[in-house]
Formats: C-alpha cells, sequence, structure tokens
C-alpha cells in the first residue's frame, strides 16, 4: 500500500511551536510531524532583521533537503513577521506561517476590547498595529508583551511548575490595565503561551476566550495539502544546541519522538530521547 501521508515540518526558535504542532497533530488528518528549533538563536526577538532574514532561510534550506517535508509551517511570530516571505522564495514547497489573531478576535468580542498577549517585540512591531488598523480598527486593544511567559512555558514542557510571578505579570498587565477590565477576548500572539493556557485562563480575573493560531494553522495546512483523513505520526526532531535540549524528554516522547537530531549546516547526527 502507497504512503499517503504528507510530511510536515514544523520550525520555530524554540519549544513554543510545538503548540502549534500538537494542534496539527489533533487534526486527524495523515500527516508526518517533523519539528526543529532554532535554540541556539533563542530568542529570535534580540535578533536584527536582517539576521533573521539572512538566518531562517538559510536553516530551513538545509532542513528540508535533509528531512524532505511536503510543506514547512514557520511557527514563530517573530520569524513569520520578518523572513515569512524570504522562506517562501528560497523553497518550492507550501509555507504555512503564524499570524496574531487579531482578525478572529475582532469578530468574537462582544465588548469590544480585546487583549493581545505577545512577546515585547511582536507587540512593538508595525506589522501588528497594521493589523490592528485593518482588522480592528474600531476595537480597543490592551497590549502587554511578556518574555517571562517564554521561559515559564519550557519550564512547564520540562516537567518544572511553572513560573507563578510571569503568569501573574501577564494577567495584571492586560487586565489590570486602563479599560481591561471589559477584555473578554484574548489574542495569543506568542506560540509559546497556549502551552500555559491552563494557568493563564484559571489565573484570569473575569472570564475570557483565550484565542490562538494553532488550530487555523492545522486547518492551512491540511487545505494546501489536501491531507486525506487518517492518524499523524511523528517523524524527526532537532534542535541547533542539544544541550538546551536537556530535560525535554518527556515531552518529546509524550509526542512520539524517539530520537533527536543535532541540526546544522551539515551536520544532522541523530541522538537519543534522554
Amino acid at each position: 500500500m502507497v504512503n499517503s501521508a504528507k510530511r510536515v515540518l514544523v520550525f520555530d526558535s524554540g519549544v513554543g511551536g510545538l503548540s502549534v504542532f500538537d494542534a496539527i497533530a489533533a487534526s486527524g488528518h495523515a500527516l508526518e510531524l517533523s519539528y526543529a528549533a532554532d535554540n541556539a538563536w533563542l530568542p529570535y526577538g534580540l535578533k536584527s532583521d536582517a539576521e533573521l532574514k539572512a538566518r531562517v532561510p538559510a536553516l530551513l534550506i538545509a532542513m528540508v533537503r535533509h528531512w524532505v517535508p511536503d510543506a514547512v509551517v514557520v511557527a514563530c511570530n517573530t520569524a513569520s513577521t520578518i523572513a515569512l516571505e524570504d522562506v517562501r522564495a528560497a523553497l518550492s514547497i507550501p509555507v504555512v506561517g503564524v499570524v496574531p489573531p487579531i482578525k478572529p478576535a475582532a469578530a468574537l468580542t462582544k465588548t469590544g476590547t480585546i487583549g493581545l498577549l505577545a512577546t515585547p517585540a511582536t507587540v512593538r512591531r508595525a506589522y501588528t498595529d497594521d493589523l490592528i488598523a485593518q482588522f480592528a480598527p474600531d476595537k480597543t486593544v490592551v497590549r502587554f508583551g511578556s518574555a517571562a511567559l517564554v521561559e515559564a512555558a519550557e519550564q512547564k514542557l520540562r516537567g518544572d511548575v511553572p513560573d507563578r510571578s510571569a503568569i501573574t505579570e501577564a494577567i495584571e498587565g492586560l487586565f489590570g490595565a486602563p479599560g481591561g477590565g471589559d477584555i473578554d477576548v484574548v489574542a495569543v500572539a506568542c506560540t509559546h503561551f497556549p502551552l500555559l493556557a491552563e494557568e493563564l485562563s484559571a489565573a484570569s480575573p473575569r472570564p475570557a476566550t483565550w484565542l490562538d493560531s494553532g488550530a487555523a494553522i492545522a486547518r492551512r495546512v491540511v487545505q494546501v495539502l489536501s491531507a486525506e483523513t487518517g492518524v499523524t505520526r511523528a517523524q524527526y526532531v532537532g534542535f541547533t544546541d542539544m544541550e538546551h535540549a536537556h530535560g525535554l524528554a518527556p515531552a518529546l516522547r509524550a509526542r512520539g519522538f524517539e530520537g533527536v537530531s543535532r541540526i546544522g549546516s551539515s551536520d544532522f547526527a541523530l541522538a537519543a530521547v534522554d
């Protein structure tokens, strides 16, 4: 029998893109999913646009050559806003990016007030301003940028208790800001943050819908690949910094990965998940 499963490479600067990986894995389609993290350069928010425009396409060209996916998902808001078009120009396969979910949040809000939770770099970007101007011009958007939540999400993936102060800071930064008491939808614009969905929702002072891009990305992947209904399987996982991958074994095994690749310009050596 011919294997009808399409191969998808999910890429991020760290492990936040696993939230997107999980959404695609839950789609119920015949897909073989690989995951790659450029954690040697984490966080991307501290790198210049020029550096990322050079680094991300070159790295993905190498990974596509070795892993031969049918599509690539750039599961990183920073990389998507800066280098997505460069990646698409460099590859001959479909490339799906991440967009802060301003548009669906604007459609969903009943109070007219949206929270935007992202990294500090995404909160400040002109790209985000343009999304708000285009899709939420008549809404109040309360923004808060958190770098601490990124580390808290990675703590959780390693099996540790996430930093409570990071959760508290984010909730107070949103709901405690002027107009924040009216927030009924939060647009989550960092792929790390859905990994803390339970903690953020539990800490919220009022009911709110926490909206991320995972499900929308999964639908887009299925659409561009015309994927058939079936079983999703894990294929390859790799890191540019193997040292930083330590402690992630339970999270990787839970997603079906058995070996980890060290990603370099010409080095894709395989090691056991440990």
